[in-house]
């Protein structure tokens, strides 16, 4: 048996701390970097632009360019790829998910070293090594790079709107399933789990799980969601796709974001496709029901008047969102489980209409 050995891409330059949103300069400095660009989500310049720019000046970083991503269309962002300067030797994206998948994807495309640097932990995207964008009009997940560095502010993160606190969370949570899933298409001769990417999702899950906490905006509890996270971008890497930290609550929520006029933030539907596939696994229905309840990611939804009926038609929907995939959901028998379990779960009788 011919012997091979994983090759895979981790951030250089990993910071995750308080202030560090001030200190870029002196972060990014150690890769000797000399010229940058930088692009800011909408509204983000407004809020960090200024201590950004005196950063870089005080490091003697020079910026080429500064842009704010509007749009995340592929065509777009892959004509602003091949506007940038050839002597750009980094890419710098702050702010949430279209402005570090936009940047992430340039990146890519120049073939240039990526900062990332994000103002919310909405989802693992700010780690991972793919880029979401449109595609004549639907998000599709496209092949990227992982990141060669990540800087997160725990201050930044903690004054994010909350419910990107809970999409995160939401978006976590999910790999416990989403293993399940894995296993189950090994079982069925459809998959082989990596078993180093395997280690590394359940780590991160599980050390965030059993983080104590008063409120979900203690410092601890960040870093612990943020650390989470980004090990998933690294599990996702070493597997080479997905599957480590995606699964069938992954396809659900991508099924809801196919006819839903106004998609929830993707991590606040994975979460809740999440607990139901948890039960209709039978695996660790409980520890998810709990971490849901506890930080309040459940009263958050019942907030947004979501329908039952819309999470029932995305389950008949979701084998079709990736058929070359065999987890639980692309079993019927399974599917009219889920749904009978969203008619029947007093948690879901009272959080969705």
């Amino acid at each position: 048996m011919k012997s091979s050995t994983h090759r895979i891409a981790i951030p250089t330059i990993l910071e995750v701390g308080k202030g560090n949103i001030n200190n870029i300069g002196n972060l990014i400095k150690k890769a000797m970097v000399q010229k940058v660009s930088i692009y800011f989500g909408e509204g983000i310049e407004d809020l960090f632009g200024a201590s950004i720019r005196k950063s870089l000046k005080e490091a003697n970083i020079q910026i080429s360019k500064i842009e704010t991503i509007s749009a995340i269309n592929f065509e777009e962002i892959s004509i602003a790829a091949f506007e940038i300067s050839y002597d750009v030797e980094a890419l710098i994206g702050i702010g949430g998910g279209k402005a570090i998948d936009a940047v992430k994807y340039m990146s890519f495309l120049k073939k240039i070293p990526f900062i990332s640097i994000p103002t919310s932990t909405s989802n693992d995207g700010f780690s991972s090594p793919g880029a979401s964008l449109l595609v004549n009009g639907r998000r599709m997940s496209l092949p990227a790079k992982t990141p060669y560095g990540i800087i997160i502010d725990i201050d930044v993160i903690k004054g994010a709107p909350e419910k990107f606190i809970f999409s995160g969370i939401g978006d976590l949570v999910s790999n416990i399933t989403a293993l399940y899933d894995w296993k189950f298409e090994e079982e069925h001769g459809m998959a082989i789990m990596d078993d180093f990417a395997t280690m590394l999702s359940k780590k991160a899950v599980n050390s965030f799980v059993r983080t104590e906490f008063k409120t979900i905006k203690d410092d601890l509890f960040l870093k612990e969601l943020v650390d989470s996270l980004t090990l998933n971008g690294i599990s996702m890497e070493i597997a080479g796709d997905s599957s480590p930290a995606s699964g069938s609550e992954h396809l659900i929520s991508h099924a809801l974001d196919k006819f839903l006029e106004i998609p929830q933030l993707h991590g606040i539907q994975v979460g809740i496709a999440t607990y139901i596939m948890s039960n209709v696994q039978n695996h660790r229905f409980v520890r998810i029901s709990r971490i849901l309840t506890e930080t309040g990611f459940f009263q958050y939804v019942k907030t947004l008047k979501m329908r039952k009926e819309d999470f029932k038609k995305a389950i008949d929907i979701a084998p079709s969102i990736k058929p070359s995939r065999f987890t639980y959901i692309h079993v019927e028998e399974n599917r009219e489980l889920a749904k009978k379990f969203i008619d029947e779960d007093e948690t879901l009788n009272s959080i969705l209409i």
